[in-house]
């Protein structure tokens, strides 16, 4: 039967206006909820920087209200959320995971257990390698999936490990490994060996900055022991028992100077931390590292700490030692991005990774003048012996 065209034209406009109630129920739909509202407050109050706190939680709408859903291993923000929902009376079932999770059966604490460990930003090779972790280094761990652990290090970094770079540990093995004496390795790099002999086997290589077990002092050799069980013999004069090390630690401009130039030539490598290739601000952490001072990670995160020293290219208030940030001023309509960061050695330069570790001047009749990073000076910050969070001092933290 043929329709008419008054018919025709009566079922075109129920269908119209149909299609266009859906679109608009649809399209309100994803307007953010009173739940959504404020899982997002909790998160910018107690996890604003997702590198180093984890608040990764959804809510579901359902027929008797919400499904919280997701997980975190900030249990005091996951209490003033639900505080925060229970205060406004919205119904909800909380299927949120708190980390450490309950399958790791009480082995949420680890150690490095490689000279050189890749930390990723997902459980996978392929992925992203977002820092790296040396050898001896405590970590929490928090979640396992497959082979790859979720792990988070002293400066509050969360990544991905596999299973071949951690030791893990019940709480006993972990105190009874922090408790243990140490040695810590402090040339740029060498070996570990199995007989206290250069011409023995080589168990391991090892980096600046790697700490292991001291069992014994055997003459001109320390004998240590890994983490992972492993025995192994180093030259004493490569090495310091760590107490003594840490002792002995005076970080002054002088010496962030020497240190920062025995990794001259040293390649650039996104995520690196180790002589075996660094990043900018993982070379500015590194040099840090090795004269007793953990500071943050990125070099977003390392323009918060310490004291300003200039932000107008007066470069004559700077000391060796500061660190430089670079990158793109703050716009009306776009926020300050802070991409680059080397550190202040006196007489107009600095140095930096930036394809490789090397040294570069600010001013513009020098031979190694850098043109492209004095357009993006942002500022420069002092944070040798200051106090702030994001600054730890070995000699004042049991952190290893």
């Amino acid at each position: 039967m043929k329709l008419t065209s008054p018919l025709k034209n009566g079922l075109f406009l129920f269908a119209l206006i149909t299609l266009i109630f859906v679109a608009c129920k649809t399209e309100n739909s994803t307007e953010p909820s009173k739940t959504d509202e404020i899982i997002l407050s909790v998160r910018e109050m107690y996890a604003p920087d997702k590198r180093v706190a984890l608040f990764d939680i959804d809510s579901k709408e359902n027929a008797s209200g919400y499904t919280l859903v997701g997980k975190t291993n900030m249990p005091d923000a996951l209490n003033a959320l639900r505080q925060k929902l229970d205060s406004l009376q919205i119904s909800y079932t909380d299927s949120i995971q708190t980390l450490p999770a309950e399958d790791l059966e009480g082995k949420i604490y680890g150690t490095i257990s490689l000279s050189v460990a890749n930390i990723r930003s997902k459980p996978s090779h392929s992925a992203e390698m977002v820092t790296q972790a040396t050898l001896g280094m405590p970590l929490k761990v928090y979640q396992k999936d497959r082979n790859w652990y979720l792990i988070q290090t002293p400066d509050k970094y969360l990544g991905w490990v596999d299973n071949g770079g951690v030791e893990l540990m019940d709480k006993t093995l972990f105190e009874a490994w922090q408790s243990s004496e140490k040695m810590i390795y402090t040339k740029i790099y060498g070996h570990a060996y199995s007989n206290a002999n250069e011409s023995s086997e080589v168990v391991s290589d090892l980096v600046a900055g790697n700490i292991l077990s001291l069992v014994a002092d055997t003459g001109t050799f320390y004998e240590i022991k890994y983490p992972d069980g492993r025995m192994a013999f180093v030259k004493k004069s490569d090495a310091s028992p760590y107490q003594d090390w840490k002792s002995s630690l005076e970080p002054t401009q002088e010496s962030l100077v020497a240190t920062s130039k025995t990794m001259l030539g040293v390649p650039y490598l996104w995520g690196g931390t180790s002589i075996k290739g660094v990043d900018c601000s993982g070379f500015t952490k590194t040099i840090y590292f090795m004269n007793g001072m953990i500071i943050p990670r990125d070099a977003s995160q390392q323009i918060h700490e310490g004291i300003l020293v200039d932000d107008t290219k007066d470069f004559d208030q700077l000391l060796p030692g500061d660190l430089l940030f670079f990158g793109k001023k703050a716009t009306e309509t776009s926020p300050e991005r802070v991409i680059h960061v080397g550190m202040w050695l006196g007489n107009n330069e600095f140095i930096h990774s930036a394809g490789n570790v090397h040294i570069s001047s600010v001013d513009k009749n020098s031979e190694n003048f850098d043109e492209y990073n004095y357009n993006r000076y942002l500022r420069s910050k002092r944070i040798l012996n200051q106090k702030d969070d994001g600054l730890l001092y070995l000699t004042e933290e049991d952190v290893f």
